[in-house]
């Protein structure tokens, strides 16, 4: 087990450095341009893939850091760049770490390197959990799987929402429902393969920030997958299925489902992604109030400027404090017994939230004009609190753990 620490070791120290490199020199001058054209900036993916940053291997060094701090400080480092590009580079990492957290050995070989491809012919995966009538309520959960055991194969029909790079990913991984009875114990994860008859894009959101991330609605019409695409196999499902019956006739059982699963381990990262957003426009922030003169001084020299300065820079550390201790806890198998990654997710989204906002208002008129960067990123940190579970669900995932009471 490593210990805690808040000190980076020099490798993690290089590797933060080249990411904030690339973030400097690449992301953030191509970020207004891509904001406005709202599409994939497959230009800069492709430019991250052959540098190595948008790569199997560069994602599995991160997330098998034995400190647990890789994913957090590359997150960082990234969406510190531009949150929409940053999105479009990590956002096949949603669906990896699906498989990663559900999948067998075998199908973490096989598809994994599907999601990414290599430099010169550059994949995207997308994660499919959420619905028109099911997002932060997952009970809801209309996309059926039926195995037709005849033929080995799974039938999927239903419309999933909100999913990055959904339509235009090569590989999809898809949350439904095997056992109604069951409510969101009865959910699985299957493997779409590239080019599946029957998978099809449907609308694409035009959002209000995180532009350059691409985000659409998935539809499955009869779409037919192997046996083997149903990630960690028939005989775990079953056998799930089995102790969640049981369980459920004993009543008060708590058996975590498949998305549950994914969204656990990733609500750490998110807090990051959120925490760099943050620490970006305070920057911009307090080199405005630097060097903005108003009335022969700068106005950094007003206690008014110059406390809100202070208050944003302690909610940044604090908000990365708690991202690191919960990916530490992770990484080392301790369990979240506080809610601890939730407490991450909802600390850092709610910071990004308001220190961007007063950014904006530091610059004053300048900070709501598109000639800089803090109205992008007000627009842009509005998602944290949104997705990956809103910040309403964080407090009620908090409050259940810390009292074992099935608040609602």
């Amino acid at each position: 087990m490593a210990e805690f620490t808040m000190e980076l070791n020099d490798e993690q120290k290089e590797v933060r450095d080249w990411l904030h490199g690339f973030a400097a020199d690449v992301i953030r001058p191509a970020a207004a341009e891509w904001d406005e054209r709202e599409e994939t900036p497959w230009p800069v993916i492709q430019e991250a893939a052959k540098v190595g940053i948008y790569s199997l291997d560069f994602y599995a060094q991160q997330y098998f850091d034995p400190t647990g701090l890789g994913i957090p400080m590359a997150m960082e480092e990234l969406f510190w760049g531009d949150a929409g590009i940053a999105l479009s580079i990590v956002g096949t990492g949603l669906a990896a770490v699906g498989v990663l957290a559900n999948g067998t050995e075998e199908q973490i070989g096989t598809w994994v390197p599907q999601m990414y491809g290599d430099a010169n012919d550059v994949k995207l995966a997308a994660f499919c959990s959420s619905e028109p009538d099911a997002g932060s309520d997952v009970a809801s959960m209309r996309t059926r799987a039926v195995y037709d055991e005849a033929k080995d194969e799974w039938v999927i029909n239903g419309t999933k929402t909100w999913a990055t790079n959904g339509g235009i990913a090569n590989v999809h991984v898809v949350v439904a429902v095997v056992d109604a009875d069951l409510g969101s114990k009865g959910h699985a994860s299957f493997i779409i393969p590239p080019n599946t008859p029957g998978l099809s894009q449907g609308q694409k959101f035009k959002k209000h920030g995180i532009r350059a991330s691409h985000t659409a609605e998935v539809i499955l019409d009869n779409v037919r997958v192997p046996g083997s695409c149903l990630l960690g196999g028939k005989a775990k499902l079953d056998e799930r299925l089995a102790r969640a019956r049981e369980r459920a006739k004993a009543g008060g059982e708590r058996v975590k489902n498949a998305a549950m699963a994914t969204f656990e381990a990733s609500r750490p990262a998110v807090g990051a992604m959120a925490v760099g957003t943050a620490r970006a426009a305070y920057e911009v922030a307090l080199d405005y109030a630097m060097t903005r003169e108003q009335f022969g001084r700068p106005i950094i020299d007003n206690q008014g400027v110059a406390f809100q300065l202070a208050e944003m820079r302690t909610q940044i550390d604090a908000a990365r404090l708690l991202v690191w201790r919960a990916s530490w806890m992770a990484i080392n198998g301790k369990p979240f017994t506080a809610a601890e990654g939730s407490m991450s997710k909802l600390f850092a989204s709610e910071t990004a939230k308001k220190v961007t906002a007063q950014a904006i208002q530091i610059l004053g008129g300048n900070g709501y004009t598109r000639e800089y960067p803090v109205e992008r990123m007000h627009r842009d940190s509005a998602i944290y609190t949104i997705f990956e579970g809103t910040s309403e669900i964080q407090r009620l995932v908090i409050a259940r753990t810390l009292s074992g009471m099935p608040i609602r």
